[in-house]
């Protein structure tokens, strides 16, 4: 097991230096363009996958980095780049994360490079969990999963929402109910692969921010998939509702995570790490502009009021990273999350993004305002990430569970 350390080695720097100069060079060049068309950026993702940054040999390697700190620098990096379009480049990996957290061999192997395509044929794929009526109540989800021993099949239906990649997706990752009657312990998660009968696209958002990011309904009509894509096996999902359910008999209070929430766990010091870059970005640009801006006869950054909010900017930036890297180490090196640290840093990135941004912004001044510099952009892309993958409300309340002793459901 690695020890804990804040300074990257050789070989880690090489890779973030590679991703910076990609960011750098291709994605933020590119920014301004696909957040006004609103479009997946296909030929950025096709140059990300010629590279080698959209590949899972690429993903494998940083997330099985034994310090824990590959995902994370590269997602900073990325983001640093521009939200929406690393959004586009990386959200393939959410549907990732969901098949090796809760998949057999078998099924890591055979959808996972589905998932990716290959340069020349880039793919994408999607991660179904919220529905309308149940975001942050994973409890009350709709979605059915219903068995058909005669076929060996599963028939889902129901409607997906806020699905990254979803409808354009060639793999569907979807977390339904098997078993409404124990909750959250009924869930499951299914594979559906390409061209399945049955699924489509439904509304496309027209968001606020991270637009170069494709976000929709899915819409499952009798969807029928081989028993072999429900994620981790049949025997396995038996065995586990079985004991769910003598606990739910005996009263018991046994802690079982369902799909989505194992995908989330696994995921959350990762989006702190977005929000970092993102943050990063608006800071910087903040930091050269109040250099260069004179007012009064002196540049603004000499006045308290500007340098202070930097020192500020500054000082959360730095510590909300330490908060990632600290809870990516910890999951790397199996350390149990007993202060709910992988919500911690989720949140304190999070809500560093969105003041951070609108610090700049204000820095900015008018120019802040106006799409000729990024600062407004990435502004209106830090409000995601208070909101998906777990809201800050959310974070909070698993935090204060955590610390208090209570279930988490």
């Amino acid at each position: 097991m690695a020890e804990f350390t804040m300074e990257l080695n050789d070989d880690q720097k090489q890779v973030r230096d590679w991703i910076h100069g990609f960011a750098a060079d291709v994605i933020r060049p590119a920014a301004a363009e696909w957040d006004e068309r609103e479009e997946t950026p296909w030929p950025v993702i096709q140059e990300a996958a010629k590279v080698g940054i959209y590949s899972l040999d690429f993903y494998a390697q940083q997330f099985f980095d034994p310090t824990g700190l590959g995902i994370p620098m590269a997602m900073e990096e990325l983001f640093w780049g521009d939200a929406g379009i690393a959004l586009s480049i990386v959200g393939t990996g959410l549907a990732a994360i969901g098949v090796l957290a809760n998949g057999t061999e078998e099924q890591i192997g055979t959808w996972i490079p589905q998932m990716y395509g290959t340069p020349d044929d880039v793919k994408v794929a999607a991660f179904c969990s919220s529905e309308p009526d149940a975001g942050s109540d994973v409890g009350a989800m709709r979605t059915r999963a219903v068995y058909d021993q005669a076929s060996d099949e599963w028939v889902l239906n129901g409607t997906k929402t806020w699905a990254t990649n979803g409808g354009i997706a060639n793999v569907h990752i979807v977390v339904a109910v098997v078993d409404p009657e124990l909750g959250t312990k009924g869930h499951a998660s299914f594979i559906v692969p390409p061209g399945t009968p049955g699924l489509s696209q439904g509304q496309k958002f027209k968001k606020h921010g991270i637009r170069a990011s494709h976000t929709a309904e899915v819409v499952l009509e009798d969807v029928r998939i081989p028993g072999s894509c429900l994620l981790g096996g049949k025997e396995k999902l038996d065995e586990r509702l079985a004991r769910a359910r003598e606990k739910a008999k005996a009263g018991g209070g046994e802690r079982v995570k369902n799909a989505a929430m194992a995908t989330f766990e696994a995921s959350r010091p990762a989006v702190g790490a977005m929000a970092v870059g993102t943050a990063r970005a608006a800071y910087e640009v903040a930091l050269d502009y109040a250099k260069t801006r004179t007012q009064f006869g002196r540049p603004i950054i000499d006045n308290q009021g500007v340098a202070f909010q930097l020192a500020d900017m500054r000082t959360q930036i730095d510590a909300a990273r330490l908060l990632v890297w600290r809870a990516s180490w910890m999951a790397i090196a199996g350390k149990p999350f007993t202060a709910a640290e992988g919500s911690m840093s989720k949140l304190y990135a999070s809500e560093v993004a969105k003041k951070v941004t609108a610090q700049a912004v204000q820095i900015l001044g008018g120019n802040g305002f106006t799409r000729e510099y990024p600062v407004e952009r990435m502004h209106r892309d830090a409000a995601i990430y208070t909101i998906f993958e777990g809201t800050s409300e959310i974070q909070r309340l698993v935090i204060a569970r955590t610390l208090s002793g209570m279930p988490i459901r």
